[in-house]
């Protein structure tokens, strides 16, 4: 099963420059914890809730001067469409991510694979299951993205 056949589409963005307040908001506003980061029609980075907590407020940043960009992962774990689920799981699991941006062949990105996403299919693969069962594992260890 290729990841575009069980991946979320129409993901939404943000822009770097915008203030982890916003942010924030948006991740709020439509039930997320996860927003890529984009910047002329390139993906820059992820920013999480856990970024923000764990990077951007224990720094003591103000969220309203503050910006994505300094608080979000630049180092992008990525995948592409066409790839199998599985083989996409075991990255995951190898970084001991949750979400994963889904690019095309030409480096734009068309979606997300969550661990959800793939849960929803699992009942389809047992491989998929115990490759899920892994990454929701917590390791101890700090995560490698």
């Amino acid at each position: 099963m290729q990841v575009r056949e069980v991946m979320t589409t129409n993901v939404a963005y943000v822009d770097p420059d915008m203030s982890l307040k916003d942010a924030a908001v948006r991740m709020r506003d439509i039930d997320t914890g996860f927003l890529p980061v984009g910047e002329n029609d390139r993906l820059v980075g992820t920013i999480t809730d856990r970024d923000m907590a764990v990077r951007a407020i224990a720094e003591g940043f103000d969220p309203v001067s503050h910006k994505v960009r300094e608080a979000m992962s630049a180092h992008v774990v990525y995948c592409y469409e066409d790839q199998d689920v599985k083989e996409v799981l075991k990255v995951m699991e190898e970084k001991q991510i949750r979400r994963i941006p889904i690019l095309n062949r030409d480096k734009r990105m068309v979606g997300v694979l969550s661990i959800a996403d793939a849960a929803a299919r699992a009942h389809e693969d047992e491989e998929v299951g115990e490759a899920l069962e892994r990454i929701a594992v917590k390791t101890g260890k700090p995560r490698n993205v």
